[in-house]
């Protein structure tokens, strides 16, 4: 992990940066890092990373619950770039005794913690175990519990006494309106989902269409508490706001 000085030092510099100038100047000082893929901000950041010249390393969560929209997305964007994307999964008995014993929906019971900690939390914690950092789509404007997100961080979630991770997000000062001028401008392949009303998207259960002047995340988890939409990958946003 970067130093928290030097964290501190990257962050005064990124506000003159550019999102691919920030992502160079990661991959140089970062060289063992991934970059986690899901949504249109994902996208954006590999197109940016594809011009670059470096080496890149680009993984997804596959919960078993995606959309069919996402499938043909990831597929999309891999002959697109002509890349590899790690395909990260849930451990197979962890998920058996979820679902013997509670079956497949009870996160409408009792929440989606313990869905989301088997399917996405696992995986991502024993791949971030063998990286140093990592590159995220999130942006400061997608819910108020991103409002203070940092271009570089410290992680404080998947961190450990003997395993420090560096956390970048290098579109925390971009807007949607920005991510979507990119991907028209540049013809970057996006999920089939957008066009249907769908602006964050997750597993299927768990995500739907929005209405107008709705926050893009409210279409996460919609039966549970408003503002809290973070599924665990980064919890410590909300963490940090308490």
């Amino acid at each position: 992990m970067l130093s928290l000085e030097k964290i501190e030092e990257l962050n005064l510099n990124a506000k003159q940066k550019t999102p691919k100038e920030i992502l160079a100047k990661t991959l140089e000082l970062i060289p063992n890092l991934g970059i986690s893929f899901s949504g249109a901000e994902d996208v954006v950041l590999i197109e940016m990373a594809s011009k670059l010249n470096q080496d890149f390393t680009v993984f997804t969560l596959d919960t078993g619950r995606l959309h069919p929209e996402t499938y043909q997305f990831i597929e999309k964007v891999r002959k697109h770039y002509g890349i590899t994307i790690e395909m990260l999964y849930p451990n197979a008995s962890q998920l058996q005794k979820l679902i013997t014993n509670k079956g497949l929906y009870s996160f409408y019971e009792d929440g989606h913690e313990e869905c989301c900690e088997i399917r996405k939390i696992t995986p991502l914690r024993a791949r971030l175990a063998q990286l140093d950092g990592w590159v995220t789509g999130q942006r400061r404007d997608q819910s108020p519990s991103r409002a203070h997100v940092s271009v570089f961080e410290a992680d404080a979630s998947f961190s450990t006494e003997t395993h420090a991770l560096t956390k970048i997000n290098p579109l925390a000062n971009w807007t949607s309106a920005q991510v979507w001028e990119t991907i028209r401008m540049f013809d970057v392949p996006y999920n089939a989902l957008h066009d249907r009303g769908y602006v964050s998207i997750g597993c299927e259960p768990c995500t739907r269409p929005i209405s107008p002047n709705q926050h893009e995340r409210e279409g996460r988890w919609w039966w549970e508490e408003s503002t809290i939409k973070e599924c665990g990958l980064h919890r410590s946003n909300v963490d940090s706001d308490s």
